[in-house]
């Protein structure tokens, strides 16, 4: 791990941009002078990305149905992706839900056991967050030691059952291919969903009972898609502190007023607005409703949407640039990163100031990604 000296950059501080020299020995930022000097004129230096909430790797560790057979090496292919963005710690949010297939019981266990067994020989943080369908009670019991030996921090709870529709006693649209992306028959399948939402007069009273359990545990909880103040005041009692992506304004209202942080989707901000009809992100952000952003289904979309931010005038760089980095480690508890302050970890993401590409990333001063003209500088006499 070299010991290097950034010089002639715009370095983004609390304050704002500045031209600047950046330290790092041992992984860690450091005051005055370490290493060899590399030249940065032309590039902005910026804290790294910290991404508490995403499931774009869905897509390397299953292409194709039944593509599955090498789960390590597509964290592998994940980590480059991320990287590539910018992103030097990130949250992989798996699901656990009746849905089945790529969200099923079985294929968490193999992606929690893989990002368990090879996070150690990555560069990027990776870790795991569960995101639970709250109605799968048969899994109450045993949810609290799953969790410790998958070595996931993080649990999310979602509900995603149509129950209006399944009141009515109709099948979901879609419902069919569901199922067979499953491996179900969809009569079975629609069986199940209905048996699901059957128990939903139990589910309140078993989660107070399972979030005690893992609040003992020390897991962080998050709920997902709060619609209203007092949706929100049932989770914040429960522990459950983090909303993220709350589809009111109201329930982000709420959060705040409980000093539960809320998470917003950054693809929210590069759309322009949320791609199902909810609170748009960019109002919330608006009125100081928002602490972090996350990748949600799209890597790219962090540094987009902090860009974004700035160049709209919505907030400076400086602000905006915090919603997906110190931001973000606040809320996972990560004090060691977030900013470029000394003692800090060296986690750094380097853009093109002309183009604004990612043109390398560091974590704890290892790269994880260098392409283009940038190399030269690091690897010249």
């Amino acid at each position: 791990m070299a010991d290097l000296r950034f010089q002639g950059g715009q370095v983004l501080r609390r304050e704002g941009l500045c031209v600047d020299d950046l330290s790092l020995s041992d992984g860690v930022l450091v005051d005055g002078v370490a290493g060899r000097s590399v030249n940065l004129d032309g590039y902005l230096v910026l804290p790294g990305i910290v991404d508490l909430h995403g499931d774009g790797f869905e897509r390397h560790l299953a292409p194709r149905r039944g593509a599955m057979k090498q789960m390590a090496e597509g964290l592998v292919a994940a980590e480059a992706e991320l990287a590539a963005n910018g992103v030097t710690t990130a949250v992989l949010a798996q699901f656990v839900s009746w849905e089945g297939g790529l969200r099923g019981l079985a294929f968490a266990d193999q992606v929690f056991g893989a990002i368990r067994d090879v996070r150690p020989s990555l560069v990027t943080d990776l870790r795991a967050q569960l995101r639970f369908e709250t109605h799968l009670l048969d899994l109450y019991d045993s949810l609290p030691s799953r969790v410790d030996a998958w070595g996931v921090d993080y649990v999310v709870f979602n509900d995603h059952l149509p129950h209006q529709r399944l009141s009515e006693g109709r099948k979901p649209p879609r419902m069919v291919g569901q199922a067979l992306k499953a491996g179900r028959n969809p009569d079975d399948h629609f069986a199940m969903m209905q048996k699901l939402h059957a128990q939903t007069d139990m589910v309140p009273e078993a989660l107070d009972a399972l979030c005690a359990r893992l609040r003992a545990q020390g897991k962080q909880m998050g709920s997902h898609d709060d619609a209203s103040r007092e949706q929100r005041k049932i989770w914040h009692d429960r522990g459950v502190l983090i909303a993220e992506f709350p589809e009111t304004l109201e329930a982000a209202e709420a959060a705040k007023a409980s000093g539960d942080p809320v998470v917003l989707g950054a693809p929210n901000v590069v759309r322009g607005g949320s791609h199902n009809g909810n609170v748009s992100a960019l109002e919330l952000i608006s009125m100081e409703l928002c602490d972090a952003l996350a990748s949600d289904y799209h890597y790219p979309s962090p540094r987009r949407a902090a860009l974004i931010l700035q160049k709209s005038g919505v907030a400076s760089l400086a602000e905006s640039w915090r919603l997906i980095s110190e931001g973000p480690a606040q809320v996972l508890g990560l004090t060691d990163r977030g900013t470029l302050t000394p003692g800090k970890r060296a986690d750094i993401v380097i853009l093109d100031a002309a183009t604004q590409r990612v043109a390398a990333t560091l974590v704890a001063g290892r790269f994880s990604h260098l392409s283009g003209e940038i190399a030269d500088r690091f690897f010249a006499a």
